[in-house]
């Protein structure tokens, strides 16, 4: 007859206490693999892209910002500059990815008469180069058609297939890299050594230099120079410097402010010391 010896032995608490430890570490150790994955996950180059075009039209979250000024500049330094209003959107996007933005700078008080049209098509840097992100400039076939293309209800605008299409002869080419840490900017970078040529009030060729900025500030300095290297348009003293603007009833005020009440027959002759001379 059996006895209570012959009976299966009961588990050990001891055995049992140590299974939720275990199970709680190994959800740790997954848990803590996971974050470690996401912070540690690297940027990839169309990451860049991305960000350096949100910047260039404005765009923050899901607010479209198209408007930049260089109000504060023109105010520190009225014989150099002017307060210029940038306004840049999304326009098309390539098979490939890259995305296509119309730019316009046009004086504040005439805004409805740009001087600068451009689109501008921003991709990664080719893998052989030593930079994160390409903005190349070019003009547009028919430039009459798109201005004040931002501040256009969409339906107005030129389509997409169509802005592709306009894509005309390209100017310049800048190559942008992420700052370093601790500095001001995301991106900085220009044209590569020796720039672009370019004719235009007596230049042989044309440099340019883009930074932009974490509080969504755009900096941007071209210039043209001689074949002795001797500049003969755009700012000396340093890039136009194209800040967001602070809020809408702000900028209408601005409206007769002394920086933007020129002579029109000052907007009609080349303005010395301006990058607009390049038009």
């Amino acid at each position: 007859m059996g006895t209570g010896s012959g009976s299966d032995p009961e588990p050990s608490s001891s055995g049992w206490s140590r299974a939720p430890g275990l199970v709680v570490k190994t959800l740790f150790l997954i848990g803590g693999a996971v974050i470690l994955k996401r912070l540690t996950k690297s940027t990839t180059r169309w990451d860049h892209s991305h960000v350096v075009s949100r910047s260039l039209s404005g765009e923050k979250g899901c607010v479209l910002l198209v408007f930049k000024f260089s109000k504060e500049q023109a105010s520190r330094d009225p014989d150099n500059y002017f307060n210029i209003r940038m306004m840049s959107c999304p326009a098309a996007e390539m098979v490939d990815g890259s995305q296509v933005l119309y730019l316009e700078q046009a004086f504040w008080r005439t805004p409805q008469k740009p001087f600068r049209q451009r689109l501008y098509m921003v991709k990664p840097c080719p893998k052989e180069l030593k930079c994160d992100v390409e903005v190349s400039s070019y003009a547009i076939r028919d430039a009459e058609e798109y201005k004040n293309f931002c501040d256009r209800p969409k339906d107005q605008r030129p389509l997409p297939e169509e802005v592709i299409g306009d894509i005309g002869e390209h100017l310049t080419t800048m190559q942008l890299s992420c700052c370093d840490r601790g500095k001001r900017c995301l991106y900085e970078g220009s044209a590569p050594p020796g720039g672009f040529p370019n004719s235009w009030n007596g230049a042989s060729y044309c440099t340019s230099d883009l930074t932009v900025l974490k509080n969504n500030e755009i900096h941007l300095w071209d210039r043209g120079f001689d074949e002795d290297g001797n500049q003969v348009w755009g700012p000396k003293q340093g890039p136009y410097e194209f800040k967001p603007a602070p809020s809408t009833s702000s900028v209408n005020s601005d409206v007769f402010s002394p920086l933007n009440i020129f002579p029109q027959s000052t907007l009609d002759k080349p303005i010395k010391g301006s990058f607009i001379l390049q038009e």
